[in-house]
């Protein structure tokens, strides 16, 4: 068996889409990045990455390439998840936090998990999704940034 861990953060932007896990959450403001900065799907690609040993989405897909300006998310994940097969491992389960002080995050947490799922090929009850706030402290608090972190699990 194989832990991987995850961690991402994006900058909150104007004229920008909130994108988690796949889901476009209606909001004022959207994250900023060259793909579409879900944050909550990076940090999943990170953990299953680094439960490899295949290094991080940085260098499998850099903000230096044009190819990847605008990016969907779950496409990208879709590509780590061959990766991870494609070495022999297969995804025991997912659990992730995301971090936010807006907006509410719990009515949309299903279809994130069933996104999270359906591209990795598991069962919705391998995922887990929750969100916080941090109690108005830090950039998160502060509605500066949301952040994710992810853990996960892969056996041979």
């Amino acid at each position: 068996m194989r832990i991987g861990h995850g961690y991402d953060v994006h900058k909150l932007a104007e004229n920008r889409k909130l994108i988690l896990g796949g889901v476009d959450i209606p909001h004022t403001v959207g994250l900023l990045g060259h793909s579409d900065a879900d944050v909550l799907t990076h940090a999943v690609m990170d953990a299953l990455l680094g439960a490899a040993a295949l290094g991080d989405i940085g260098q499998h897909f850099p903000d230096t390439d044009e190819a990847y300006r605008g990016a969907d998310s779950l496409k990208l994940l879709d590509a780590v998840c061959k990766k991870i097969k494609n070495k022999g491992y297969q995804i025991s389960n997912i659990d992730a936090t995301i971090i936010a002080q807006a907006p509410k995050l719990s009515p949309f947490i299903p279809k994130m998990k069933e996104n999270l799922a359906r591209v990795c090929g598991i069962d919705p009850d391998c995922v887990n999704v929750k969100a916080t706030t941090e109690e108005h402290l830090g950039f998160t608090g502060e509605k500066l940034g949301i952040s994710a972190h992810a853990v996960c699990l892969l056996f041979t």
